[in-house]
């Protein structure tokens, strides 16, 4: 579980530059979702510390397969990554992706829309994309 990484598309973002209060939230994310995954029978959460810096200085939803590759460095099966695009203060959408390091095959992935840019908002569209989309797809790909 890589760390997640925020798509900032707003007017705001490249006229005022990084919001602090979204950098904190962005933070929760992947231990969030770590937890999570971790939580399931048959999955063991591998530590990304040796290969942190450098996923952190790609985009890993447009470098390739540069996420597979950091997986396959640590020894983990499953590549997962995560962002939230923020399009305004008022829409913003969390994504989840789940690969087979081996094969590349999609094994899970999801989306939601949250509608404020809070603390709650963040934390609530987290939980709704777990609970109704990734958590069956993850089981299902054991």
């Amino acid at each position: 579980m890589f760390d997640f990484e925020l798509i900032d598309s707003s007017l705001e973002g490249s006229m005022m530059g990084e919001n602090p209060a979204e950098q904190a939230r962005l933070a929760t994310m992947a231990p969030r979702l770590r937890d999570d995954i971790g939580g399931l029978d048959g999955y063991t959460i591998v530590d990304i510390a040796p290969v942190r810096d450098k996923a952190l200085s790609h985009h890993l939803e447009s470098c390739g397969n540069c996420a597979l590759s950091f997986a396959r460095e640590v020894g983990a099966e499953i590549a997962v990554t995560g962002s939230v695009q923020k399009v305004s203060n008022l829409i913003l959408n969390i994504n989840a992706y789940a690969f087979d390091v081996e094969t590349g095959r999609p094994l899970a992935r999801g989306s939601a829309d949250i509608r404020s840019n809070s603390d709650e908002s963040w934390r609530r569209g987290l939980a709704y994309l777990w609970e109704n989309v990734l958590a069956g797809q993850l089981e299902d790909a054991r």
